[in-house]
């Protein structure tokens, strides 16, 4: 995240939803903490030196009290002659509930968390982070990483789509105006829920204009009786490939799923929209080319009515050797056991302790149980390298804020994303999806952005070979902080 320096309680008050919700007004805060470190990386062929700045935000009610503490993380390019010119880029993940760690330290920060993923699991440093071209703020919603409500506050005005959009529109036109970058080209990424977050806030957002906005594993919310399923075909189908149970003919992932994709999209469509009516025998013929596509029997495919539902496919696929596959990446795999949800449960997640061997089957936990779960590498390397003055627990995820989310009835913050596309043919949107990733499958994302209206030619897509997080796997790490790069350059030259 780029450097921040402390924040001054009044600068761009934060407008909230409702006279009760948290808004930043003009009145006393306490002092926010705030650490400022010099660094030396190598990005890209470069030598660059930055400056890495965690900072406090607060946040106020109505009244003007304190209400919570936001954190972000910010790394900055020293040296730079006109910080105008200079790019800046807003991250978050999603969730809800979730911090901005993954992107931050599995993907675009200047230090990556080693792969083994232990609680004392150290930091190398990132070669393919595009620091080098553009600044960096990671930004922690309330409730997560080191962010949290104050004492005695109530939080849930923070965890609904309006109330998390404007509090983060918030910080961000904070952060331009206290580093005086009002003028830089911006950026905004979100991964997850916080492709949602970052739609909502362009829809809440038009004294906040960017340049650009980068969506990573889309979470459309594709309505209909028939869409759901064509639109995870293409998945399905790449998870067979993964795991050999279809026929690959000597082709790769994409070939599998781009096959898949037209069958969805045609003879697949058209036998589930005409339903009850459906000949028996084109009913048997294209179950039999699903079968050949995601691997599972003809006669569960029929049984199913054509309607393959995830848990379907991740509890079957396997299902001869005792397996399940996982929804945030199905070339994971978990014990079959009974009573599993399908999603809490995900072995790709990893928050469910494993069942010990001949233990009861047991339901599994509920969001509010799971709560909390912290991330004390990454809490350590802010708090220890970057030297954040704080004694909290940096939590990775929140489920207690998941199970409190208020989703809204509204329309489709996407419609609002690709009207404002059109009204500004400068607004150009980056999405990414993984081939793997049945959480938000990627042909979900792009049927939802093409129903929405996003022009094509501001429209910059890209497939990757892998899960909900594309950017796993050195490959896919490179070839994502490329593209990232290239995003932000082509842009910054327009």
């Amino acid at each position: 995240m780029p450097s921040m320096k402390p924040f001054a309680a009044g600068l761009a008050p934060l407008a909230l939803f409702a006279a009760t919700a948290p808004a930043i007004a003009q009145t006393a805060t306490p002092a926010p903490r705030v650490a400022v470190t010099q660094h030396v990386g190598h990005f890209n062929g470069q030598t660059v030196n930055y400056t890495a700045t965690v900072a406090e935000h607060f946040l106020h009610d109505a009244s003007g009290k304190p209400a919570a503490s936001v954190i972000t993380i910010a790394y900055t390019r020293d040296g730079v002659a006109d910080p105008s010119k200079r790019p800046v880029m807003f991250v978050f993940n999603g969730g809800p509930g979730a911090s901005s760690s993954p992107t931050h330290t599995q993907a675009l920060g200047p230090m990556l968390r080693n792969d083994d993923k232990s609680a004392t699991s150290g930091f190398h440093e990132n070669a393919t982070s595009p620091l080098d071209a553009v600044d960096l703020v990671f930004i922690d919603p309330v409730g997560t990483g080191f962010s949290r409500p104050l004492p005695g506050v109530d939080a849930k005005p923070y965890y609904s789509v309006t109330g998390d959009a404007l509090e983060v529109k918030g910080i961000i036109a904070d952060w331009l105006k206290e580093h005086h970058r009002e003028a830089s080209p911006r950026y905004m990424l979100g991964e997850s829920y916080g492709t949602n977050r970052a739609a909502a806030i362009v829809k809440n957002g038009a004294d906040l204009p960017f340049d650009g906005v980068l969506l990573v594993a889309l979470a459309a919310n594709v309505p209909g009786r028939e869409m759901p399923f064509v639109s995870s075909l293409p998945t399905m189908a790449a998870g067979a490939w993964y795991h050999q149970k279809i026929d690959r003919k000597g082709r790769s992932v994409e070939q599998v799923f781009n096959e898949a994709l037209d069958f969805a999209r045609t003879d697949y469509v058209t036998a589930l929209i005409k339903g009850a009516s459906l000949p028996a025998a084109e009913k048997h013929r294209v179950a039999q080319r699903m079968s050949s596509l995601i691997g599972l029997p003809v006669e569960l495919i029929e049984k199913d009515d054509l309607r393959v539902s995830k848990n379907e496919y991740m509890f079957n696929l396997l299902k001869d050797q005792t397996l399940r596959t996982g929804l945030l990446d199905v070339t994971v795999t978990g014990p079959l056991e009974p009573g599993q949800d399908g999603g809490i449960d995900d072995p790709a997640l990893g928050v469910v302790p494993k069942r010990a061997p001949g233990a009861p089957a047991a339901p599994p936990p509920t969001p509010d149980k799971l709560g909390p779960v912290p991330s004390p590498a990454v809490g350590a390397y802010i708090a220890g390298d970057l030297k954040f003055p704080t004694t909290d627990t940096y939590i990775g995820v929140n489920f207690s804020v998941n199970a409190q989310w208020n989703y809204e009835s509204r329309s489709n913050d996407f419609e609002a994303l690709a009207k404002a596309m059109r009204e500004n043919p400068r607004l150009r949107l980056f999405w990414a999806g993984g081939y793997y990733d049945l959480t938000t499958p990627a042909y979900a994302a792009r049927y939802t952005l093409d129903q929405v209206g996003v022009p094509p030619a501001q429209l910059t897509a890209n497939y990757f070979p892998g899960p909900h997080g594309v950017y796993a796997g050195e490959a896919n790490l490179k070839r994502f902080n490329e593209a990232v790069r290239a995003f932000v350059l082509a842009g910054s030259k327009r």
